[in-house]
């Protein structure tokens, strides 16, 4: 029998189906990802600079980037303007899409991966997210900044060096204002502190867990092999968290990485980093979640907003927590 689980982090159903249980070999790899006509050079690879716009920010290692963020040179959010709603006509609303958009170029090799970063990499990593975010909290006209990992076409990255983006939005996305009411109500505290007693409790759908950050498929997955990271440290905001805070959740991050690509293999998949938004001062718990994309989703759950789980997740975290093991 199926069984509905409620999802506290944004109030909604999900549907767990172990009967339709898949093992990881049933899932597809990812197409591969087409740069563009075989003699342009990938602009994000070292040598090919000059490709981009400037870089706003660059983080070098004995004469070389390690780390580049740049302008998108095709960007979703652009101007100082602020937010300003305008009404056309009795239903149609609009406004301009100001704000900010950035392409973060983590690692200079074209081939790796949040997987395979080092020890080094993975802390350069979230130490230049929290740079930018303190950045962009700075903007007067930015109320919200999404960090976003998509790797794989099917996830919607449309060049394959590895890369993520910062989009800072002059308004708060509805996914984080329904975190945001799920932390108002929720009569236990922090729901993700609660969450962390809990699950180290079960040890179920624990992956990976220390003093720092820990790890898990969450109770109310969506998808199949999806993951929480949660830092242990209650902090509202990600730039709010000290260095080794993040440089422990960058290790975690890489380690859940590398646990789904040695499961599932060159899977896509897309990572989300949700802070507090700007001058939010109310109840709030930073995390990061990953979505591999292995499933398409379909009319029903488009029709209700209800997800359909062919994975458990405490099957998920135990295939997972196998391959930690050998590591």
């Amino acid at each position: 029998m199926s069984q509905l689980r409620l999802n506290q982090l944004t109030g909604r159903w999900v549907t767990i189906v172990s009967e339709r249980a898949q093992r990881p070999t049933d899932f597809a790899p990812r197409s591969p990802v087409v740069d563009g006509p075989p003699e342009r050079p990938c602009p994000f690879c070292p040598g090919n600079e000059e490709a981009t716009p400037p870089a706003l920010e660059t983080v070098d290692s004995s004469g070389s980037w390690q780390v580049r963020v740049i302008p998108n040179l095709y960007p979703a959010f652009t101007g100082d303007d602020g937010f300003a709603v305008h009404n056309e006509g009795p239903i149609h609303v609009t406004a301009e899409g100001t704000g900010i958009h950035e392409v973060f170029v983590y690692t200079p090799d074209h081939s790796a991966g949040l997987d395979v970063l080092d020890d080094t990499g993975a802390e350069q990593f979230m130490a230049a997210l929290k740079r930018r975010f303190i950045e962009h909290a700075s903007a007067e006209h930015i109320r919200y900044t999404q960090a976003i990992v998509n790797h794989g076409r099917e996830a919607g990255a449309s060049i394959a060096h590895p890369h993520g983006q910062l989009m800072g939005l002059p308004f708060v996305p509805g996914e984080i204002l329904d975190e945001e009411r799920a932390f108002a109500r929720f009569a236990g505290g922090c729901v993700l502190c609660t969450t962390i007693e809990a699950e180290r409790s079960s040890g179920e759908r624990v992956v990976i867990d220390n003093d720092d950050v820990m790890v898990i498929c969450p109770y109310w997955s969506g998808t199949p092999y999806e993951l929480l990271v949660i830092p242990t440290r209650h902090e509202l905001h990600l730039q709010d968290s000290d260095d080794d805070t993040l440089s422990a959740v960058g290790r975690g991050l890489r380690d859940a990485m590398s646990s789904l690509s040695r499961v599932l293999g060159d899977v896509a998949y897309n990572v989300g980093f949700h802070s507090a938004p700007h001058q939010h001062t109310g109840e709030f718990h930073w995390h990061i979640h990953i979505w591999p994309n292995l499933v398409t989703q379909a009319g029903f759950e488009r029709g209700t907003g209800v997800m359909i789980n062919v994975v458990p997740p405490e099957q998920a975290a135990a295939t997972l927590r196998n391959v930690q093991a050998t590591v």
